[in-house]
């Protein structure tokens, strides 16, 4: 199974599926907790694989949002997790400017979120391919 996270040494690689719409958030094998609870929070869904090897886990954005919705999801979830100090990838056909600036200047003006730190955040960084 690919994991993109562990292909480039990410903490989360956001990308479309190949032959899909489904907006994939991979998380390395053995991401942390924090880190998968997080996404959760940020209104991702969680799937899982059972292996008898690794345990295979990665998120999605939830498939009954309009497509737009879907992207500005994703993109509101950058900030709290380059603030919470995750290596963040995404790729450009799923992300939303606005929105990811939408989400900065409420975490700029203290509103809650699920990763609240003090620091703006920096966009992720550009993709280095598509998937």
């Amino acid at each position: 199974m690919a994991n993109l996270a562990d292909e480039y040494g990410t903490d989360v690689e956001i990308y479309v599926k190949a032959l899909t719409t489904t907006i994939h958030a991979d998380t390395p094998t053995g991401a942390p907790g924090q880190l998968l609870d997080l996404l959760d929070q940020l209104g991702l869904k969680r799937r899982e694989i059972r292996t008898a090897g690794p345990l295979y886990t990665w998120h999605v954005v939830p498939e009954d949002l309009a497509p737009g919705e879907q992207k500005r999801l994703v993109s509101r979830a950058i900030p709290a997790l380059l603030l919470a100090g995750y290596d963040v990838n995404c790729t450009p056909d799923v992300f939303d400017e606005a929105a990811y600036q939408q989400a900065v200047r409420e975490i700029l003006a203290g509103k809650p979120t699920p990763a609240a730190h003090p620091a703006p955040p920096t966009p992720p960084a550009p993709p280095r391919r598509t998937p």
